[in-house]
């Protein structure tokens, strides 16, 4: 079989579950396309870090190809697509050649939602890539910026006033060390005005914070975000925001950096596809993560709806999405090979993990739950393990290391601009 006759693979999204298929499918007989609108791939567990300038991003992002480069049967195009011709078996891309496939993977991940309110994005960005990463440390460290040269104390309040709506794992991680970094790392830079000042407020629009851990682990997350002096406010659905602020319900809140972490839209695959999809976008697969009608295009990770053994959605984290690149390899190599088909895909759960600051995290593997600094350990070795290459495992566990010790954080640089004086950062 020559390499231009072998059965084509294309891949849409160099993400976990993208990136994992095209490794599992490296040494199998078929040639592999991968496309990805980015150049990198993104460890996207903690961008956070990177916006709150705990990290760089070279520590947590990895040229694709440099990844794929061993894999003489993988084509790595820079490239954006904007649709599928189903009939032709054609991806279409903008501006370049459609490319034909025989089996299609969709890995496309999720963006923010901002709930039929768009026009909020500009004043409450969300974290999802490098440039928003570092937008919204911009923001964060520009406010300092401009608090050292105000001279109406309202006014500077409502620069050093810092809301993140939403609190799941990421607005939890970012509200803690967003007040640590005001309580410790900037504690001795600035001569104007305390930073201990600061204002971080956390907005839920449910009952508690982290709702997809046990209410125990939620609970003493709360606590541990009290001691660090944020504000918890729970019930309260977010109605405008704006340029100045937020409003709760009757209740207006001066600030002049928003934070989005409330929710997710999946990719627009299902409409690509004409495929079913739930609310939030996400297409409906069948169980070996198939759409409806066409078994030789599959979804997996953020832009697919899977249904868990216990009926519950499997989660959009990086575990899930490397499981699901895993099975959908096992099942191309499994149709080329015999014809065979695997069983339904299962999802193993790997536990759940989020961090409050730098000394205290929640772990929940179902059988065990941990609390505190041995679950921070834990959880930093995990996402140590999970870097890709021994310089950046080391790179990270060192700044990890020295922000643990020392309070400091090296990676405080304000790029891509900055507000001018008397603006509110951009």
């Amino acid at each position: 079989m020559t390499a231009a006759s072998a059965h084509h693979v294309v891949i849409v999204g160099a993400g976990f579950g993208g990136l994992e298929a095209a490794r599992d499918l490296a040494g199998a007989p078929v040639r592999m396309t991968v496309i990805d609108r980015r150049n990198h791939h993104l460890f996207q567990p903690l961008l956070y870090q990177v916006a709150v300038a705990s990290l760089a991003t070279s520590e947590i992002a990895w040229p694709i190809r440099a990844l794929l480069h061993r894999h003489k049967n993988v084509t790595t195009l820079l490239g954006s697509v904007v649709g599928v011709n189903i009939r032709e078996k054609e991806v279409l891309l903008d501006g370049e050649p459609s490319i034909a496939f025989d089996t299609l993977i969709l890995a496309t991940g999720a963006r923010h939602a901002y709930f039929g309110h768009d026009e909020w994005e500009p004043h409450a960005p969300g974290l999802k890539t490098l440039e928003d990463a570092t937008k919204i440390r911009r923001r964060i460290l520009s406010a300092f910026e401009q608090a050292e040269w105000e001279t109406d104390e309202a006014r500077r309040a409502t620069f050093l006033t810092f809301v993140i709506i939403g609190a799941g794992p990421t607005g939890v991680e970012l509200a803690g060390t967003i007040a640590e970094l005001a309580r410790d790392t900037l504690r001795s830079d600035f001569r104007n005005f305390d930073t201990h000042s600061a204002r971080v407020v956390l907005i839920e629009a449910g009952p508690r914070i982290l709702s997809g851990f046990s209410e125990d682990l939620s609970a003493y997350a709360h606590q541990a975000l009290t001691r660090l002096g944020v504000e918890i406010r729970l019930g309260h659905a977010v109605s405008k925001c704006g340029e100045d602020g937020v409003e709760l319900g009757d209740e207006f809140l001066p600030a002049r950096t928003i934070l989005w972490a409330a929710g997710v839209a999946a990719s627009p695959a299902a409409d690509w596809l004409n495929a079913p999809a739930d609310r939030a976008g996400r297409v409906l697969v069948e169980d070996d993560l198939t759409v409806p009608g066409h078994p030789h295009i599959f979804v997996i990770g953020d832009t697919a709806h899977v249904a868990a053994a216990d009926g519950k959605l499997v989660p959009g984290v990086a575990p899930a999405a490397k499981q699901e690149g895993r099975y959908v390899a096992a099942m191309i190599k499994a149709r080329l090979s015999d014809g065979s088909v695997p069983p339904p895909f299962h999802y193993k759960n790997a536990g759940n993990l989020a961090t409050i600051g730098k000394r205290a995290a929640i772990v929940d593997f179902g059988w065990i739950k941990l609390k505190g600094r041995f679950a921070w350990w834990m959880w930093g070795i995990a996402h140590i393990f999970f870097l890709i290459g021994l310089r950046n495992r080391l790179a990270v566990a060192l700044s990890w290391l020295w922000i643990y010790i020392s309070g400091q954080r090296s990676a405080r640089l304000i790029t891509q601009g900055q507000a001018k004086k008397g603006e509110a950062p951009n």
